[in-house]
């Protein structure tokens, strides 16, 4: 754009200098200039002067043409996700689904759908009667219409609507809004403290220290005991993705190797992946390391059942400490090192805890959100924990036990999901301590499908509810002191087990599209607001490069809310769904680089020369039996997204809530929940979709 030249800022308005000029010249040609002060010269030009028809024509038509692109675009954008959509909720190419599993969740979606019909309903009476003019809201009370002013039938039946809501349905709203609003701020308030005890911690510097050197012995002749025995034992099933950077990592930590013993617990049933499994473990076993394969026939108690076979045997009794790794985990070659040498002089430890850092964490929108969650429960609630209480729930994974505080316990039992978070129960009521390392990280891997995400966070919610049944009696007559078992019943299970699914899909998912409804029971701004983005930024506060997804988190949290709450629900009453384990898929992501995978591939080959050379017949046998199940495996189908019809309802219902909220003229609550709903249908049919075969 060029500049503007209009100087008539520069000399007052009304001021005039000079005298004016008239020059007549005696040649025609010339034209006669009268120049009235200085503003005349520097007067811009109307742009419109000069132009004819035909320029507004052209003009005309190539406003057009991009208005009709425009709207082309916008069609055909619109066509493709019909077009998606079509594809894979009504036909559903490659996708199957078994007849049980399409049993699962009927109960609550046929609730979700009959809640969305009636609020539909109910919105098309707004419609009508805001389309009429019949505006009764008188902020702050509501006006009810005498009989003599009704005008017809439909205006009688909104009436009557209008005083049913007001009379009998507004009251028990109000009063459950108010409990889960008190439930909302417990819940913040604990989370303000674990925070306010995390930065304490980071001031103060405080973390568990190894004083001296503990492997050092004054006795010459009991060098041989500097490093206890150390047994580390990888529990898994069928991780055909994972199997072999897990067996490699924990082969390659630093420890002597007369000193530590690998337990390889195999739980596949199929027979291709023990067969692989088999070979890595013979592998690892030529190059000189202690490793040992098993596998049960009967698959009784899923995880714990594995790790109490593998616990019956009798060399288990000559070693003093376990570590226990998942087949995703990946250790750095000092891990025993770095957590090990903490149970010197401290005899009443019995587990130490170290964190779980994540390959994937960038992979999608999926794992940043799972990031953000799992970044907060290790740096803030199991280091707070760990300082200030010495308990935290075991992870099941990336931690090392003391084998006597096991055995006091009770060993591992198979009574729930939660086997971890039932040992580490057990073991605090024994009197056994805790301590977690922060700066000793294990790599392993968040779920990539939001179906593998949800199975998991269905086994996480359900199996501590069914814990806490089977717990109470125990805690309640346990010896220890009175707020331990405060801390147990309050804090561990009713506050962060079972209150937060409850007023979370309560509050969020129930009360607040009703109160679009019913504006009698409309919530304040600051708990569908204010607090829950404060809360989310002290989520994200352990890490810190999450804070451009804090929208996302805020509402996927929301979304997530339903199958925490149905866990929770099937774990307290004890249905069906409650002990069902499925083994969390994965990518079988590694953190080595493109380059080095390469230069690995290669090696492989010569080991596997070597395996032969020194194998026996029947070691033999499964190898060729092995490569003939890799050269006859099937070509991977094409993988597409599944919709999940129970969120996307559960967005199309707050959608129809926003709508009606704008009709209501609340501006605050129609903007946050249309953007709610928009994120929840846009993260369904793209983002949390699951990748099927």
């Amino acid at each position: 754009m060029a500049p503007s030249l209009d100087f008539s800022n520069w000399w007052p308005k009304d001021a005039r200098k000079g005298t004016p000029v008239v020059v007549k010249m005696e040649n025609p040609t010339y034209s006669v200039v009268e120049i009235d002060g200085p503003d005349a010269a520097f007067r811009p030009v109307e742009k419109s002067r000069g132009k004819n028809a035909k320029q507004v024509t052209w003009v005309l038509l190539l406003k057009a043409h991009r208005a009709v692109g425009c709207l082309a675009w916008i069609a055909s954008l619109f066509w493709a996700l019909l077009g998606t959509i079509k594809k894979r909720l009504i036909f559903r190419q490659d996708v199957a689904m078994a007849s049980e599993k399409l049993g699962k969740g009927k109960l609550l979606f046929t609730v979700i759908k009959a809640f969305l019909v009636t609020s539909l309903t109910i919105l098309a009476f707004e419609v009508v009667a805001y389309l009429k003019g019949w505006h009764y809201f008188r902020n702050p009370s509501l006006h009810i219409p005498r009989s003599t002013d009704i005008q017809s039938l439909l205006h009688l039946v909104y009436v009557t609507w209008l005083s049913v809501r007001a009379d009998y349905i507004a009251p028990p709203l109000q009063a459950l809004s108010k409990f889960c609003v008190a439930l909302f701020l417990i819940q913040s308030v604990d989370r303000m403290i674990l925070s306010l005890g995390c930065f304490w911690i980071k001031y103060k510097k405080i973390k568990p220290r190894i004083e001296g050197d503990p492997f050092k012995s004054d006795d010459v002749e009991g060098s041989a005991y500097e490093h206890p025995m150390v047994l580390v034992q990888i529990p898994m099933c069928n991780e055909r993705e994972v199997y072999e950077q897990s067996i490699s990592a924990v082969c390659q930590l630093d420890w002597p190797k007369d000193r530590l013993l690998v337990q390889v617990l195999d739980d596949s049933d199929d027979e291709s992946i023990q067969y692989l499994i088999k070979a890595e473990v013979a592998k690892w076993n030529q190059k000189g390391v202690n490793i040992i394969y098993r596998h049960r026939l009967v698959r009784t108690g899923y995880k714990a059942g594995n790790l109490k076979s593998a616990m019956s045997c009798e060399y288990v009794q000559a070693y003093e400490f376990v570590a226990i790794f998942d087949a995703d985990f990946q250790p750095n070659p000092d891990f025993l090192k770095q957590t090990v040498p903490h149970f010197k002089n401290n005899p009443d430890l019995g587990l130490v805890q170290a964190r779980w850092t994540f390959v994937n964490k960038d992979e999608n929108l999926l794992t940043r959100l799972q990031n953000i969650n799992l970044c907060f429960h290790f740096e803030v609630e199991q280091q707070v924990n760990g300082v200030f209480l010495n308990f935290f729930g075991f992870n099941g994974t990336a931690g090392v036990w003391r084998i006597k505080a096991l055995e006091e316990s009770g060993g591992w039992l198979e009574r729930t999901t939660v086997e971890d978070m039932d040992i580490a129960v057990r073991a605090h009521l024994n009197g056994w301590k805790f301590i977690f390392l922060n700066d000793v990280k294990v790599l392993c891997e968040v779920p990539e499908s939001y179906e593998a995400y949800r199975k998991q966070q269905h086994r996480w919610h359900s199996g501590p509810m069914h814990l806490f049944r089977l717990c109470l009696p125990a805690i309640i007559t346990c010896k220890i002191a009175i707020w331990k078992k405060a801390n147990l019943i309050l804090l561990f299970f009713l506050l962060r087990k079972l209150i937060l699914p409850f007023y979370s899909f309560t509050l969020f998912c129930i009360i607040l599209p009703l109160t679009m409804f019913v504006p009698e029971a409309e919530l304040p701004v600051w708990v569908i607001c204010y607090v829950p983005v404060f809360m989310s930024f002290l989520n994200i506060l352990p890490s810190p490069k999450s804070f451009p997804f804090i929208v996302p988190y805020l509402l996927f949290e929301n979304t997530m809310s339903v199958t925490k709450f149905n866990a929770m629900v099937s774990g307290l009453f004890q249905l069906g769904s409650s002990y069902e384990w499925v083994v969390t898929k994965k990518a079988g992501r590694s953190s080595e680089s493109d380059l080095l995978a390469s230069a690995e591939m290669e090696s492989k080959i010569m080991n596997q020369l070597q395996i032969q050379r020194g194998a026996s017949e029947s070691e033999l046998t499964e190898l060729n039996r092995m490569k003939e199940q890799k050269e006859a495996s099937p070509v991977p189908v094409k993988r597409v997204n599944k919709i999940y019809r129970k969120e996307l309802t559960l967005a199309f219902l707050l959608l129809t809530a926003s709508v009606r909220s704008l009709l209501s003229a609340q501006g605050v609550h129609f903007y946050f929940l249309l953007f709610q709903g928009v994120t929840f249908l846009l993260v369904g049919l793209d983002l949390i979709g699951e990748q099927m075969s």
